[in-house]
């Protein structure tokens, strides 16, 4: 009778032993599942850029341009940290309130690379009588793009400039 509970002990002690290392093993391969699998690359936000182009003339108050354009240039940096050649995108013609849109969507940049710095321009004034740009605001140099908010309805980075004049 001893020889039977002997091995009836030692298999209940090796049928435990393989019910705690069959679990062990079990959690560890599925932490490491989790682990070894890729995470899902975060898509970059299409950028949005809004302002205003007036018209200012003499003593006047500035007036709404409907019709210009503005112009946004953007260096990027590619993968390996260089820069590339600028690169630029025009706006939307502007609305009976001189207001502007345009955008950039990631698509239309290389996945590899990212944006360094853009800024806006004046680019076009389609009234004749009011066809100058000037500075004010950095029309002409350049106002870089460096204040944003995240709009979640949309998924954009909307940067503001402006107001941009011609005179």
């Amino acid at each position: 009778m001893v020889p039977t509970r002997f091995f009836f002990a030692a298999n209940l002690l090796l049928l435990s032993s393989l019910v705690i290392v069959a679990a062990i093993d079990y959690s560890q391969g599925s932490e490491s599942v989790g682990k070894s699998m890729p995470k899902a690359k975060e898509e970059p936000l299409p950028i949005g850029v809004e302002g205003h182009i007036l018209c200012k003339s003499g003593t006047s108050s500035a007036v709404p341009i409907q019709g210009a354009v503005a112009r946004i240039t953007c260096v990027a940096v590619d993968e390996f940290g260089y820069e590339t050649a600028p690169f630029s995108f025009l706006s939307d013609a502007t609305d009976e309130n001189g207001y502007f849109f345009a955008t950039l969507t990631p698509p239309e940049i290389n996945d590899k690379m990212q944006l360094r710095e853009c800024k806006a321009f004046l680019e076009n004034s389609p009234l004749e009588a009011c066809k100058v740009p000037t500075d004010v605001n950095k029309g002409i140099r350049g106002a870089i793009l460096n204040s944003h908010r995240v709009l979640d309805q949309r998924k954009m980075r909307l940067y503001w400039v402006g107001p941009f004049f011609y005179t």
